[in-house]
């Protein structure tokens, strides 16, 4: 099977978890992390669910799993240790159009979860298509070092950059070329060492107008 690789907002859309062990926790925690609205149904719960259900984090829909769960739910994740129950899910689920992800299933999936390494706004994402989890979990830790947590400020200075270049009535040429000079230049190397100075020099080199460091400030705060 070939899937097709997507990003996908979830923020404020229902997903519902069958399942309360330790994947289901994971799952949970990501979703949540992605601003998904979680529902969960499961006969145990780690100590963590039960945290979150307590402080109405998740909603708590009963011990067992059955298919007026599905009602209005985005994505489901089949998470329990019991294959034929996953499959059925599966099937339901798909029965009425909605992202189905049965864990350690991969035939039963309508997507699969990525391995992934996030600084802030970045997300790089490794897949084996579900062949092995094990290997791309070994690439990500492979790749994580090469990109550390000055990617976070950094991509919020592009996004404000972007949107002011956007604006400057240069024409397409000029600005495309603003953009790639930005990224491959030692500017974020500068934000890594916190050297404001040599950014607002860079910057100001390339956007042939004079930036501060209390721009760069500005541009680098949440």
């Amino acid at each position: 099977m070939a899937y097709y690789p997507v990003m996908v907002d979830i923020t404020g859309r229902e997903a519902l978890v069958i399942g309360g062990g330790a994947v289901a926790t994971r799952k949970i925690t990501t979703l949540l992390e992605y601003g998904a609205v979680v529902s969960i149904a499961a006969r145990e719960l780690t100590p963590e669910l039960k945290d979150l259900i307590e402080n109405d984090k998740i909603r708590y829909l009963g011990a067992e799993y059955s298919l007026v769960l599905l009602k209005d739910k985005f994505l489901v994740i089949a998470a329990t240790d019991d294959p034929d129950l996953n499959h059925r899910i599966s099937l339901e689920a798909q029965a009425k159009g909605m992202l189905i992800n049965a864990v350690d299933q991969p035939g039963d999936c309508t997507f699969i979860v990525p391995s992934v390494i996030r600084r802030g706004d970045l997300v790089i994402s490794v897949s084996t298509s579900g062949k092995s989890p094990a290997l791309a979990k070994k690439i990500r830790e492979q790749l994580s070092p090469l990109f550390g947590n000055e990617y976070e400020p950094f991509l919020r200075m592009m996004g404000r950059i972007r949107a002011d270049i956007l604006t400057s009535g240069a024409g397409q040429a000029e600005k495309s070329s603003m953009f790639h000079h930005i990224v491959d230049s030692e500017i974020l190397e500068a934000i890594s060492t916190e050297n404001l100075k040599r950014a607002a020099k860079i910057l100001s080199e390339i956007l042939g107008r004079e930036i501060s460091a209390k721009d760069i400030t500005d541009y680098l705060k949440e």
